[in-house]
């Protein structure tokens, strides 16, 4: 809004040619969703609270966390939408439609993610919606954000799938995309919701592949770079930054009141939005493996539970004390922060790794 207002500017007062640069309103997004998470998160919190706008803790977790936990608020993911959409609404070209995009995802995956946590919370369980009717509905969601992204976009190289550090190997899925993106937005959806739970385990990790994807989108928008860094050309695709600012600026902005201990979780209503806008992203920049790499520790998570319900239903014995993997070594007698810490710094180092894949080809 702010964006078509000041381009609207620009005849009459040149300095506005400023909110052109993608650089700019990408850290104004940023900004404007962390302060307005910073204003209404006490408030919220608050209210959350007196309501009693809680999740009931798992019995089967770690001890203390029935101790420690119990009370805390959820839904904390509509703060995270909130600042998000302040960011987009604000600072991003509405007319792109890469955005639209976005938008249905995060809104939608979120929508889907707060109808779980309202169950919980009236059920007075952890258990929620089925598994089967959340990753059916995902499903749906997700392939009506293809025929969005299909039609609105039509992106060249919307079939391709190029294979990091080869700059020549180009697969062309044909009309197996469709799955294939269903696999990565749906997948990346549950595997940041399975990581979602410490406080901030899954905050900062999402933090890192947003910012990114951020410089990825950039430079994937920009010709000259593009062609530098030897990776496909998307127009228009450079906009994704500022999308990415305001995930970065929300979840910071999360951050400052999920620190561990948290005031308030996150729940699915932002995990799965989260998740699923990352998958989308890395779909639309055309570095959906790259996205398997800065967010490894995502995959990590999801693989865990994975293994464990095979190993279980297989032969009857668990790999791990307890799946996802963090509450693994929290039954081993790690510190709940000592976990936190040490998956944040795999996370970096994996961010690392996905931004090294531009330019090792």
């Amino acid at each position: 809004m702010l964006y078509s207002f000041f381009i609207s500017l620009i005849d009459n007062y040149s300095f506005f040619n400023v909110f052109k640069y993608l650089t700019v309103r990408t850290g104004l997004s940023m900004i404007t969703s962390m302060v307005v998470v910073f204003a209404i998160g006490s408030p919220f919190i608050n209210y959350f609270s007196r309501k009693q706008i809680h999740n009931p803790i798992r019995e089967d977790g770690p001890e203390d966390h029935i101790i420690k936990k119990i009370g805390t608020p959820t839904m904390g993911g509509v703060l995270i939408l909130i600042g998000l959409f302040s960011g987009i609404l604000l600072w991003s070209d509405l007319n792109n439609p890469f955005n639209w995009f976005l938008i249905f995802i995060v809104a939608s995956f979120g929508m889907l993610g707060a109808y779980d946590d309202i169950k919980k919370i009236k059920g007075k369980s952890s258990a929620g919606i089925s598994s089967k009717t959340k990753i059916f509905t995902q499903i749906i969601l997700a392939l009506i954000g293809i025929l969005i992204l299909t039609y609105l976009a039509k992106p060249d190289d919307l079939t391709n799938l190029y294979i990091p550090f080869f700059k020549n190997i180009i697969i062309n899925l044909g009309w197996f995309f469709v799955p294939f993106y269903l696999f990565v937005i749906v997948g990346s959806s549950n595997a940041v919701n399975l990581t979602d739970g410490l406080d901030g385990l899954a905050t900062v990790p999402v933090i890192l592949v947003a910012a990114c994807f951020a410089f990825i989108s950039y430079v994937t928008g920009n010709i000259v770079f593009a062609e530098y860094l030897q990776i496909p050309y998307i127009e228009g695709v450079g906009e994704v930054s500022v999308f990415c600012g305001a995930i970065i600026g929300s979840c910071l902005g999360f951050l400052w009141f999920n620190a561990p201990p948290a005031k308030i979780f996150m729940g699915d209503t932002g995990s799965l939005a989260l998740g699923g806008s990352l998958g989308a992203i890395s779909i639309i920049t055309k570095h959906e493996i790259v996205l398997a790499i800065t967010g490894g520790l995502f995959v990590f998570e999801a693989v865990s539970v994975i293994v464990q319900v095979l190993s279980y239903k297989l032969t009857g014995r668990r790999i791990f004390k307890m799946a996802p993997i963090h509450h693994h070594f929290e039954k081993k007698g790690w510190h709940e922060s000592t976990v936190v810490i040490r998956f944040w710094i795999i996370a970096i180092i994996l961010a690392m790794l996905g931004l090294a894949t531009l330019k090792l080809r």
